[in-house]
């Protein structure tokens, strides 16, 4: 049951962060598909691929297909001035999607009893791995390198359910409420990791 809830809330924050991009970058409503089925399904097409899960698995999903498509069309069909209102919660759906998919990324890993290293990788890949595409396809610099220890919050998903400290549907939700917030206020307090900042004016001299 947990496991259907965080495929359907993962599906549809992140089916709906790529909306708000398409819209931000003005691509018509065939962009606003395709952004949006990629956010919601690249990261664990991502995931599958490394661990080696045949691509017929993917193709199973036809539940959550619809759903997506749903949601990008209800989200379409709203009124101008309601879609207006919501472009500038993209942070809040992708934050959603992150920590939803990272933990079932991470869940999926453990099921099939894979080492720790692996868990992890899961985790940053189902999370954060449909963003990065869908940033690659609106021409902008993928948020797991730059912004607001995107990808960070993912790791600590795959650590924390790899070691086995999360047990039952409360605590599972407790654990994506937390990465949530905290990938909330890493955007609005910028919190970001160490960095290597180019100087090119003083290197060319």
């Amino acid at each position: 049951m947990t496991w259907d809830i965080l495929n359907i809330i993962g599906t549809i924050a992140f089916a709906i962060s790529g909306v708000l991009i398409a819209i931000e970058e003005d691509y018509d409503l065939f962009g606003m598909y395709v952004l949006g089925f990629t956010t919601a399904f690249g990261g664990g097409l991502i995931r599958n691929l490394l661990m080696g899960i045949t691509i017929e698995n993917f193709w199973l999903q036809d539940h959550l297909f619809e759903i997506a498509f749903l949601a990008i069309t209800v989200f379409y069909l709203l009124p101008k001035k309601w879609r207006s209102k919501w472009k500038n919660r993209v942070v809040f759906f992708d934050a959603i999607g992150l920590a939803a998919f990272a933990i079932q990324g991470a869940n999926y890993a453990v099921s099939i009893d894979a080492p720790l290293i692996v868990v992890i990788i899961a985790a940053c890949m189902t999370g954060a791995g449909g963003g990065m595409l869908r940033d690659l396809f609106a021409g902008r610099k993928p948020m797991i390198l730059s912004s607001g220890i995107y990808a960070f919050w993912a790791v600590l998903v795959g650590i924390a359910i790899g070691l086995d400290w999360i047990h039952g549907p409360y605590s599972t939700f407790s654990l994506l409420l937390s990465i949530v917030i905290l990938r909330i206020l890493s955007v609005y307090f910028n919190w970001n990791l160490p960095y290597f900042i180019y100087n090119r004016r003083r290197m060319d001299n």
